[in-house]
C-alpha cells in the first residue's frame, strides 16, 4: 500500500531560486492547460485529455518566448498535467469542484517528481536539473524494502520546505484483538470512548487567537496605508490594479503564517497520537459519519469545529485502520446517539446541547451525555459490522452454490 513520509529540508539560496523557478513553471503549465481545456469545451464542446495537453506542451516549450520552461525538469511539468487531469476526473465524478487557476500568492507551492525525476542515494535526494542534493532532515527512516514512487516538494506560507516521499510498502497488520470501541466526537473533548476514556481538545487555535488577531490588525493597517497612497480609501480596487506590499507587510504575513503553522503542527501531532492509540488498542473502531462541511456553516460553532478538526481525525483513523488490519465502522449521522438510553433503548424527544447529564425515565439509568452516545455508537457499529459480514457470507454461499450447480 502507498504511504507518504514527510521530511523538512533547508535549501541553499541557489536551491531556493531553482525551486522558485520550478514552482513558477509548474504553475504556468497547469494554468495554460486549464485554459486550453476550458476554451476547447466552451468553443467547440471538445474534451482535451492529458495526452493531447502533453503533446501540445512539447510544442509550447519550442516557442522562443517560453524557452524558460526548458530550465526545469520536464517530469515536474508533466506531473502538473496529470494533476489537472485528475482534478477534471474528480469534477466529472462529482467528488470536487471545477479546477481553478493557481496563483503565485497561494499559501502552498508544490512540484511533483516521478521516479525518473530524482535520485536517492545514501540518504541524499537530488532532483532533476538540480546541481546539489537537498539537505533533508531524516526524522525517521523509510520502511525496509519500500519502493519509492514519487517525491513532492512543497513550500508553505511560513517559508518552510518539505519533501513528501511516497513509497509502496506492504501493509503492517497488528496482532488481532477482540476489543471494540465506540467514539463520540465533540467540542468539550475531542473524543469520548465507550470504555470511559476521554481525549482532550487542547483548542490550539483558540489559544493563539489573541496573538493572531493582533498581528492581523497591524497587517490590515499597513494594507490600508498602501491603499491610501493610491487614493483608494473607501473605494473598490479597480480591475487590474494590484496593491503594493511593503517589506514590513511581507514580514508580518510570514509571522502570521508561522503562528498558523505552529497551530497546525501541534494539532496534527495530537490527532496522530490519539488516532494511533485507538487503532492499536481496538480491533473495531466505531464513529459517527458526521457532515462536517455542513456543520461549519453554523456561525457560532464554525471556528470551534474547525479547530477540533474532526474530519482530519476521521481520515487518520481510516488510513491507519486499513494499514493495520483494523475495522472502522462509520454509523449513520441520523442515529440519536445522545438521546437514546444505552441501557434500555428509550429515546428522548429532545436533548439540548446544554444538558450534559440526564436520567432515563423508563429504566432510571443516569447518563453522561457523551459516554452514552459513545456506547450507542458502539452498539450501532457492531450491528452494522454483523450485517456486512452476514451479507458477505451470503454472497459467498450463493457463488459456491452456483458453481456446484454447473
Amino acid at each position: 500500500m502507498h504511504r507518504a513520509h514527510r521530511y523538512r529540508f533547508y535549501p541553499t539560496p541557489e536551491q531556493e531560486q531553482q525551486l522558485a523557478r520550478t514552482f513558477g513553471c509548474v504553475r504556468h503549465v497547469y494554468n495554460w492547460a486549464l485554459d486550453l481545456r476550458s476554451a476547447a469545451w466552451s468553443v467547440g464542446k471538445e474534451r482535451v485529455g492529458y495526452h493531447e495537453t502533453a503533446r501540445r506542451l512539447t510544442l509550447l516549450k519550442r516557442e522562443p518566448e517560453r524557452a524558460w520552461l526548458c530550465e526545469v525538469s520536464n517530469v515536474a511539468l508533466q506531473q502538473s498535467l496529470r494533476h489537472l487531469d485528475k482534478g477534471f476526473a474528480n469534477f466529472f465524478a462529482g467528488r470536487a469542484k471545477y479546477p481553478c487557476f493557481k496563483s503565485r500568492r497561494d499559501h502552498v507551492q508544490a512540484a511533483s517528481y516521478m521516479a525518473n525525476g530524482f535520485t536517492l542515494r545514501d540518504g541524499r535526494l537530488t532532483l532533476a536539473k538540480h546541481d546539489a542534493p537537498l539537505d533533508l532532515r531524516w526524522s525517521r527512516p523509510l520502511p525496509d524494502g519500500a519502493k519509492i514512487t514519487s517525491v513532492t516538494i512543497t513550500r508553505d506560507a511560513a517559508a518552510r520546505y518539505h519533501a513528501s516521499i511516497l513509497v509502496d510498502a506492504p501493509a503492517q497488520p497488528l496482532p488481532v484483538t477482540d476489543k471494540a470501541v465506540g467514539v463520540d466526537l465533540g467540542l468539550l473533548d475531542l473524543a469520548v470512548s465507550s470504555d470511559g476514556q476521554r481525549i482532550a481538545n487542547p483548542r490550539f487555535a483558540a489559544r493563539k487567537q489573541t496573538r493572531i488577531a493582533r498581528w492581523q490588525r497591524k497587517l490590515a493597517r499597513k494594507r490600508e496605508a498602501a491603499r491610501a497612497a493610491l487614493g483608494l480609501t473607501g473605494k473598490a480596487t479597480p480591475l487590474g490594479v494590484r496593491i503594493p506590499r511593503s517589506n514590513n507587510a511581507a514580514k508580518l504575513s510570514r509571522r502570521i503564517a508561522r503562528i498558523h503553522a505552529t497551530v497546525r503542527d501541534a494539532r496534527r501531532d495530537h490527532l496522530h497520537k490519539a488516532s494511533t492509540r485507538l487503532i492499536r488498542e481496538n480491533q473495531t473502531v466505531c464513529v459517527e459519519d458526521l457532515a462536517v462541511s455542513n456543520m461549519v456553516k453554523n456561525d457560532r460553532l464554525s471556528r470551534s469545529i474547525s479547530d477540533v478538526a474532526w474530519r482530519e481525525f476521521r481520515g487518520m483513523l481510516e488510513y491507519k485502520a486499513a494499514r493495520c488490519g483494523r475495522d472502522l465502522q462509520a454509523v449513520s449521522r441520523w442515529l440519536p446517539s445522545s438521546k437514546r438510553c444505552s441501557a434500555c433503548g428509550y429515546t428522548l424527544e429532545s436533548l439540548p446541547l446544554s444538558v450534559r447529564r440526564w436520567t432515563c425515565s423508563r429504566c432510571g439509568a443516569n447518563h453522561d451525555r457523551d459516554l452514552n452516545a459513545a456506547r450507542n455508537i458502539l452498539a450501532a457499529g457492531l450491528a452494522q459490522q454483523h450485517e456486512q459480514r452476514t451479507a458477505g457470507l451470503a454472497g459467498i454461499n450463493a457463488c459456491q452454490a452456483s458453481s456446484d450447480a454447473t
